[in-house]
Parts: structure tokens; sequence; C-alpha cells
């Protein structure tokens, strides 16, 4: 089996997971004002890591939920086990599974699978983006006028201040603004031509690894700032290539 086909196996079989638990009694273990974990994001992640480690028992894996494997590996799975976890917890089917691989610090396999609407997107590195097998690519329009956004705003409150402007700007030129609450699929949204771009100040990188190597493989742009003194949090600016977004930044 390769690295694509067992990336997918996981990301379907903790679909299934979710998808049975969807609309359930849910264990919460932490909240915050803007943010929920539940007990099942560790539940999903361990069911990828037991898929994922017992077929490359020599590999690395970071996610939201934590490490696991050995982490002196060039080989690295990036692992976001419910992204949307808030929305999931209050029943809106707008959340999806991220895997993605990286090797020797290079993304060379993603996917990212919806179990509500029954959507896997899936990319190699050097290959097309496919959607249930069948190849997608970024829209072609170039006018913010007749763009569709994302915006996320993240969790602390500059980058819930820089997300709401650039908001507000985007409302301005922009055909149609969203908030949705799934960074991955808002990548997968933008590899098959559904979104333009999507604009946050502060993400995770597991939140966007598999939508990186997408959307750029699906004719798209991404671009990344390290947020300084902490690794795990990024800037992004991603969108099909064409429009002109640094105008909302």
């Amino acid at each position: 089996m390769n690295d694509l086909t067992l990336a997918t196996r996981a990301a379907h079989e903790a679909g299934k997971l979710l998808r049975s638990n969807f609309g359930t009694p849910l264990d919460v273990d932490e909240a915050s004002h803007h943010d929920i974990k539940l007990a099942l994001d560790k539940q999903s992640q361990d069911l990828i890591t037991a898929i994922l480690l017992d077929a490359r028992p020599g590999d690395a894996l970071y996610g939201e939920e934590g490490i696991a494997g050995n982490q002196d590996s060039p080989r690295q799975w990036i692992v976001d086990p419910i992204d949307g976890t808030v929305n999931f917890f209050y029943g809106i089917p707008h959340f999806c599974v991220s895997i993605a691989l990286r090797i020797d610090k290079r993304i060379v396999v993603g996917v990212i699978h919806d179990p509500m609407v029954g959507e896997t997107w899936t990319v190699e590195e050097g290959g097309p983006v496919l959607l249930n097998g069948s190849p997608v690519k970024a829209s072609t329009r170039e006018k913010l006028e007749e763009s569709v956004l994302f915006v996320g705003c993240g969790k602390d409150g500059k980058a819930l201040e820089t997300g709401l402007e650039r908001f507000r700007r985007g409302s301005l030129r922009a055909r149609k603004m969203r908030m949705m609450g799934s960074a991955a699929l808002g990548m997968a949204y933008i590899a098959c031509g559904r979104l333009d771009a999507y604009i946050e100040s502060r993400i995770s990188l597991w939140d966007i690894a598999a939508g990186m190597l997408m959307l750029e493989a699906a004719g798209g742009r991404v671009d990344l700032t390290e947020i300084p003194g902490n690794p795990d949090a990024w800037s992004i600016v991603a969108s099909n290539g064409r429009i002109p977004i640094g105008e909302i930044l």
C-alpha cells in the first residue's frame, strides 16, 4: 500500500468514526471562549495513528492531539483529526479529517476527507488534485468583484481584530465573504474552484498542511508567514493565484 492509499484509508476510517458520533452527546475535554476540545478529537487521532504507524512503524506523527512514533524520522505525518470541532459539536455538518505526509520538510501527500458530504480530496507531489477520483483545478476568476473569499479570525484577540478588519475590507470588494470554520475544507474548496481565497492571521500547521500541497497542485498559491516565538502558528494567504488578494490584506 503506497503512502497516499494509506493516508486515504486512515482518513476514511476516522471519518466513519466521526459520522457515527455526529449528533450524539459528546464529552468535552476542554472549553475556552473560542474553542472546544472533544474526547472524540483524541479518539479520532488515536485511530489514525494506529493505522499509519502500524503500516509505517518507523515514521513520526505530529497532530493537534499530540505526537507519536519516531520523532527523529525524516517521514512525518501531520494530522488534524477533526478540523472544525466547534461545527461538529454544534451539529453543523462542515468539518473534515486532514492528513499530510512530510518527508525531509517537504509535503508530498495530502488527504482531506469530508465524511458528511462524502467527499475526499487527494494529492501526491507532482500529481493532480483528485476529488473522489476526478481531477479538479482552482478557479480562473481574476477579479475580486467576482470572487468568494473565506476569512478566518483565529482564537485570540489580535487575530480576531485582524480577521474582522479583513472581512470588512473584503466585503466591500468581493462578491461574497464566508467564515466557515474549517481551514482544511476551505483550502480544498479553493483547490476545486468553489472558493477563490482563504486568509487567516493565525492558524496551525495541521490545519493547512494537506491543503497547501493540494492548492498549489491545483494551480493556486499559498504564502505562509511563521508567527515569531510559536513554531506551531502561521499566518496564511491562499488563493487561486489569480485574484489580487493583497488588496484586502
